[in-house]
């Protein structure tokens, strides 16, 4: 980690993003995760993974971040929590007042905002994300 300690603005930065409360730029939050937590551990799965220990998002451990990279079709930024989307739903709720609309009938249901923000089942813990389709290069508009 290029800094001893996680910045004061992690949860205000990565939180917006993660609620699609930002403009969800892949290089923007690739800079800021490189300038404060180091470079990406594994590129993987159309993402760059960052290891983020100590970090915390509304009460509970951030284990990583997910960036995209440019060969997925998205723009994305995600987070994977220690915690059950139940869980992190309830806390997210209760600290920003965002609701998630259960979007499908499964025993581990994906949840979504109105602004497009998901949370999903992730092994024993959740990953929460904000995706976005890229704009057209210019040549193509």
């Amino acid at each position: 980690m290029s800094s001893a300690a996680v910045p004061s603005h992690f949860g205000i930065v990565m939180g917006n993003g993660l609620l699609c409360r930002d403009q969800t730029s892949n290089r923007y939050y690739f800079d800021y995760m490189v300038r404060f937590f180091g470079q990406p551990y594994k590129r993987d799965g159309g993402a760059y993974w960052f290891r983020t220990p100590q970090a915390k998002l509304w009460g509970y451990d951030v284990k990583e971040v997910i960036v995209s990279d440019e060969t997925y079709a998205y723009r994305f930024v995600g987070a994977v929590s220690d915690t059950t989307p139940d869980k992190l739903e309830a806390a997210i709720a209760k600290q920003d007042g965002v609701r998630y609309a259960k979007i499908d009938r499964s025993a581990f249901p994906v949840r979504e905002t109105r602004a497009g923000g998901r949370i999903v089942y992730f092994d024993r813990r959740s990953k929460i994300f904000c995706a976005k389709f890229k704009p057209l290069p210019p040549a193509l508009r």
